[in-house]
């Protein structure tokens, strides 16, 4: 599987295979990264947040995250597997949300997930297949202590915010793509694999927008929770969230309509020329009909024929054909089928 993954910040020591970062705050500023073991005691502590991300993650890592939060089985389960469609779950005093992410690699739009895990005092966010690095996230963060004071609150915000935020540069690349196709569309007939392109990219908008539409939902939802509510000073932040998600669908909807008609208008193209050909062949058909018709009447094996032994028959009517296909051909083409 092919991952579009950024390297995380390499000031930070090494931690163990599947742990992106883990560190734990309190006031809105980074203590201490730390390790998996005892990171459940350092979230038990009043007004410190740990923030885990993992990449990928082992079985053995998640049940090791599992017991160190006590998450529930099935949240677990789910997060070891992807192809997870978006959702929220409530499991106990354990929020489990379900995000698909959005990248372009080798010019198709590639899809991976995002697993949070969100409770009191933590926030767990398991990553799988192609997406973009959260350590921007996580720099900006730490970059306001006082918006970062917010805790899991907050960094849920961001990590929503930014997942959708990196819809946008893909629907740029793929509007690129379009806008040459709808410049040379009207210019002449699409290949084979230039149709085949556009119908790729209509799935994968499809697809995106199925993505964008159910964060939408959660982003509500997320609101509304009644076993870990959000601070109401938080919640204009996952409104806006769902802002900057009508906002691709839009654009989705936008692109995919152009694409819609760039493909019609090919087809078009297309008959239009087929049409053109037929009507081309018509006109020399009619115009090789009149000779093909008088040498198959001269050519009949009958003894008495009209003019059949005058001396100038031949030569009249050779001028005859030649006239009658002339007059076609001039008529035909003046009304533009030659």
């Amino acid at each position: 599987m092919l991952h579009a993954v950024v390297p995380e910040d390499a000031s930070r020591p090494k931690l163990e295979e599947g742990v992106v970062a883990a560190s734990v705050y309190a006031g809105g500023t980074r203590l201490a990264d730390i390790g998996i073991d005892g990171a459940g005691e350092w979230a038990k502590r009043p007004g410190h947040v740990v923030w885990i991300g993992l990449l990928e993650p082992s079985t053995e890592l998640l049940a090791r995250v599992q017991r160190e939060f006590g998450l529930h089985d099935l949240a677990i389960e789910d997060a070891a597997q992807p192809h997870q469609r978006p959702k929220l779950e409530q499991y106990g005093d354990c929020v489990f949300i379900v995000a698909r992410t959005a990248h372009m690699l080798d010019g198709r739009i590639s899809f991976g997930e995002t697993h949070i895990f969100i409770g009191r005092g933590y926030i767990v966010s398991v990553r799988h297949g192609a997406s973009t690095s959260y350590a921007p996230v996580r720099q900006r963060a730490e970059s306001c202590p006082a918006v970062l004071s917010h805790g899991e609150d907050y960094i849920l915000y961001a990590l929503l915010d930014f997942i959708v935020d990196n819809y946008l540069p893909v629907l740029e690349m793929v509007n690129a793509e379009v806008e040459a196709v709808e410049d040379t569309v009207l210019g002449c007939e699409l290949s084979q694999v230039q149709v085949q392109r556009l119908y790729m990219l209509r799935r994968d908008l499809l697809r995106l927008r199925n993505a964008a539409s159910a964060l939408v939902d959660v982003c509500r939802r997320v609101q509304r929770v009644e076993v870990r509510p959000i601070e109401m000073s938080m919640q204009p932040l996952f409104r806006d969230v769902t802002d900057h998600i009508h906002r691709v669908q839009d654009e989705i909807d936008a692109l995919r309509e152009v694409l819609a008609f760039a493909f019609e208008a090919s087809m078009m193209a297309g008959q239009i020329q087929q049409t053109h050909i037929s009507r081309r062949l018509a006109a020399w058909a009619a115009i090789l009909a009149v000779p093909t018709a008088v040498a198959g009447i001269y050519g009949m094996n009958f003894e008495v024929m009209p003019e059949l032994k005058w001396q100038y028959g031949y030569m009249v009517v050779l001028g005859a054909v030649a006239t009658i296909c002339g007059t076609l051909y001039y008529r035909l083409r003046k009304s533009g089928w030659l």
